[in-house]
């Protein structure tokens, strides 16, 4: 088994809302736009749109955007708890073993 190349990429999130992200967020949008300091979790699908790559002279890292492509919002404080320790594990599991990519290669 290789070594993955361990590459510094700067990750960024394209401002672009697919209209799929958009239908499922508006149930929300009122809430969202009340509350300043407003938390919502959520399920998120991302997905790769775009990557940069400076030449040999530029002093740059390279770079990643992506995409939010599917979304849900919890909508009751059931589906929040559980996403929330949801979170927590996948966290908990990351930083314990090494990257979420190292656990799947095992």
């Amino acid at each position: 088994m290789s070594t993955p190349i361990r590459i510094d990429a700067d990750v960024k999130i394209d401002s672009k809302v697919l209209t799929d992200v958009a239908e499922a967020l508006e149930p929300f949008a009122d809430a969202m736009f009340k509350q300043r300091a407003g938390r919502w979790m959520a399920v998120v699908e991302l997905s790769h749109s775009e990557r940069t790559e400076p030449g040999p002279e530029e002093d740059k890292n390279p770079s990643v955007k992506v995409r939010v492509t599917a979304i849900e919002v919890a909508a009751d404080a059931f589906t929040t708890d559980r996403l929330r320790s949801l979170q927590r594990d996948m966290y908990q599991r990351r930083t314990d073993a090494g990257t979420l990519d190292e656990i799947d290669a095992a």
